[in-house]
């Protein structure tokens, strides 16, 4: 990781943090909700997405409180995808970012409940937004209930489960992570661009930097699965070929895999290039993404 993006995330991760648990606080909910809620949402991760979207607006030399809330939403609607995800009628995973899965602390309701919550929530206060006009909450409103839902995540959360016990082909595969991880991830990229009322040329070389930057985190996913341990991964390494999931490395095998991230990379920065953003913060993500060991 470079010294600039080390510093970026370094500031802030913290406020992002901090805003948070704030946004959890504020609520009017029932004590042990909140306490599932803020479990999950509390328990450490990268925080890729939030840091995407504030990535893009110091790219652009923009400064914006909303930014941060904004960003905050993206990550509750994440962490509700992997407590739903870790469930038993779905992954029935027992370890999260090191930590026992929410379903397995709270129990299946509540995490069910507490999932719920937190999608819901995100929406009420991107719509409360005080900064932005109401044309941007609309279209960031628009633009994640498309990222989140049938025709993005969980469209490809369905296609995943439908594709077990199959074999899929590339493009399949692709289809399946385009929405599954490509689609928020993505929002979270153009969210940047909307509060920062990018030009039109700007959001086409952002939206092209992000597809090709969500199928190379998936791939660098599935790499990982293979070759990280449980302890760097914070979840339970090697369990996609245990369950002979469809994965890049199982169609194209580890070494075409890693062919094919370095194409997806590649992508990414080209369309950068194209509106010279190709020598900032937007190039180390896709740098640190492709090289991750967790």
């Amino acid at each position: 990781m470079s010294n600039e993006l080390q510093a970026f995330i370094q500031t802030n991760q913290p406020i992002i943090e901090q805003k948070l648990a704030e946004l959890i606080q504020e609520i009017h909910a029932p004590k042990k909700l909140k306490e599932a809620m803020a479990y999950s949402l509390q328990a450490g991760g990268k925080r890729i997405r939030p840091l995407f979207t504030l990535a893009v607006l110091e790219e652009l030399n923009i400064k914006s409180e909303d930014a941060t809330i904004v960003a905050c939403t993206i990550e509750m609607i994440h962490t509700y995808s992997l407590v739903h995800d870790d469930l038993p009628a779905m992954d029935d995973d027992d370890l999260r970012r090191g930590k026992p899965t929410n379903h397995v602390v709270f129990g299946e309701a509540l995490a069910i409940l507490a999932g719920d919550a937190l999608l819901t929530l995100a929406f009420g206060i991107v719509a409360r937004l005080p900064e932005l006009t109401a044309e941007q909450k609309i279209q960031l409103i628009e633009r994640l209930s498309y990222a989140a839902g049938a025709e993005g995540m969980v469209g490809g959360q369905v296609l995943d489960i439908l594709g077990e016990g199959k074999s899929l082909t590339l493009d399949e595969l692709e289809k399946v992570h385009i929405n599954k991880t490509g689609a928020l991830l993505s929002y979270s990229i153009l969210a940047g661009g909307i509060i920062a009322n990018a030009s039109e040329e700007i959001m086409k070389a952002l939206q092209t930097y992000a597809f090709h930057i969500g199928l190379a985190f998936q791939i660098q996913d599935d790499i990982l699965d293979i070759e990280g341990t449980s302890e760097q991964l914070g979840k339970t390494a090697g369990k996609d070929v245990l369950s002979e999931k469809n994965t890049y490395p199982s169609i194209l095998t580890l070494a075409g895999a890693k062919e094919q991230l370095q194409k997806q990379y590649e992508s990414a920065i080209g369309a950068l290039k194209e509106v010279n953003m190709h020598e900032g913060l937007l190039v180390e993500f896709a740098n640190y993404i492709t090289k991750r060991s967790n």
